[in-house]
């Protein structure tokens, strides 16, 4: 036999319980400015709202305020890592802080068209990694969307506030050479889906060695398998390769499995750099050198550049120190 629904508590629910109008509920919960309601009764429509478990409409919410409170982040198809989810618990405190709300949509355009999404949810911003069409720009700025794009290769679509990531590429080879290295490898992913990041990262790499006049970084894939990983490692070593920046500390974890596998040791036989300071980076035997990002600190800019959109006001700049090295022994 089917069960009932349950009916859903209303804030005629908490007002009778409270024993006050619907209206002082209304004005309790939503903290409605010069309203003469005694701290008692304010007290008890908090508490009834608790016992009942009210949760008050977003949609009547929105009615009510002119806009909504959500902010829609479109996560492209990528894998979901420690460095993500710290990202994307920052972010929704510093929103929060905010009074503002993030919902998170993993996958890409073809599992839902974006239109779709953002028509559903009706939110005050939409923070996405891809571009979009003059049309689809077109229809939620009339919508009252605002839109983030973050690293955007297009000027005047969008908003760019996340780290450029040829910074992250560009730390790491800053600090092999300042150790005295001058031939570098460079470890990329075997992971199609995180190209988006491993290119500019790269092309930093890159960048940092063209400003010195040193060679060209010796690029290899590098899978997260150790046999694969050792191969890689010979055949760095065979070119003249002293250290290696890796796309991650995932990837450099492999390669230092590599170095052991092939009887080396790092850095004395070959130097090893990280981007993200994950937990296991400081278990690993040698602790791995990495190039971390300050998320707490990136996730109240993230939030701060989405508010200036939503008031059409001038994008802050991003602090500077958000990125550093966190030395340990592997480099």
């Amino acid at each position: 036999m089917t069960e009932p629904a349950t009916k859903r508590v209303t804030s005629a629910d908490v007002a009778r319980l409270a024993g006050v109008s619907r209206a002082t509920v209304s004005y309790v919960l939503n903290d409605t400015p010069r309203q003469t309601i005694s701290a008692g009764t304010r007290d008890r429509v908090r508490e009834a709202a608790a016992q009942l478990g009210y949760a008050p409409s977003a949609a009547a919410r929105t009615l009510r305020t002119g806009r909504s409170d959500v902010v829609l982040y479109l996560l492209p198809d990528w894998p979901i890592g420690p460095e993500v989810g710290l990202a994307l618990e920052a972010l929704s405190s510093a929103l929060a802080r905010h009074g503002l709300t993030l919902v998170v949509h993993p996958g890409n355009r073809e599992d839902r068209p974006m239109t779709e999404l953002w028509k559903a949810i009706t939110p005050a911003a939409v923070i996405a990694y891809a571009e979009f069409s003059d049309a689809e720009i077109a229809a939620m700025r009339s919508a009252g969307v605002a839109l983030v794009v973050a690293l955007s290769r297009k000027r005047g679509h969008g908003r760019e506030l996340a780290v450029p990531q040829e910074l992250l590429g560009r730390r790491q080879a800053e600090h092999l050479v300042r150790a005295g290295h001058s031939r570098l490898g460079y470890a990329y992913p075997d992971d199609h889906r995180v190209r988006f990041f491993a290119e500019p990262r790269l092309a930093g790499v890159r960048a940092a060695c063209a400003a010195r006049r040193l060679p060209t970084p010796v690029g290899l894939t590098v899978p997260l398998d150790p046999a694969a990983a050792a191969d890689a490692v010979r055949r760095w070593r065979a070119t003249g390769v002293t250290a290696v920046c890796a796309y991650n500390d995932e990837v450099a974890l492999a390669v230092l499995a590599g170095v052991r596998l092939v009887g080396l040791s790092a850095p004395d036989d070959l130097a090893v750099i990280g981007v993200d300071d994950i937990p296991p980076a400081r278990l690993a035997e040698p602790a791995l050198t990495t190039v971390a990002t300050d998320q707490s600190v990136l996730g109240a800019h993230l939030a701060a550049t989405v508010v200036a959109a939503m008031s059409g006001r001038v994008a802050p700049t991003l602090p500077t120190g958000v990125v550093r090295v966190v030395t340990r022994a592997s480099a």
